[in-house]
Formats: structure tokens, sequence, C-alpha cells
């Protein structure tokens, strides 16, 4: 039996957030871009995929550019 793979997500209106998928992806994804819609303009984050010790998987916020 295979372990769930689970991403966690730091930083952002994600932050705090946990996927699980049943299985390792061949391919995991380097970016993940949320985007955020409302009544006002659209709001963009972008995460990266990082790996910690203590969890394994992140998508960590990008920090803006200056």
């Amino acid at each position: 039996m295979s372990q769930p793979y689970v991403v966690r997500y730091v930083g952002g209106p994600l932050d705090g957030r946990v996927d699980s998928l049943p299985s390792t992806p061949e391919d995991p994804k380097q970016i993940v871009t949320y985007v955020h819609l409302h009544g006002g303009p659209k709001i963009v984050h972008i995460y990266e995929l990082s790996y910690a010790v203590e969890y394994g998987c992140e998508y960590r916020l990008r920090a803006e550019e200056a």
C-alpha cells in the first residue's frame, strides 16, 4: 500500500491548506497560480514548489519582485 502524497501551502490566502493525493505524481507542478476573483481587481498569487525536511513538499508563496 502506498502512502498518500501530501502537499502543504505556506503564505498568502492558501496558508495552512493541505492537499492529499493517493500517490506521488510523476511530474509535480513546479508553480501553482491562485487567482482571487471578487468585485474589485483580480489578485494573483504564485506559489513555488519546495521541499521541507519536516513536511516534504510545500508550495511557498513567491516573494513580490521589487
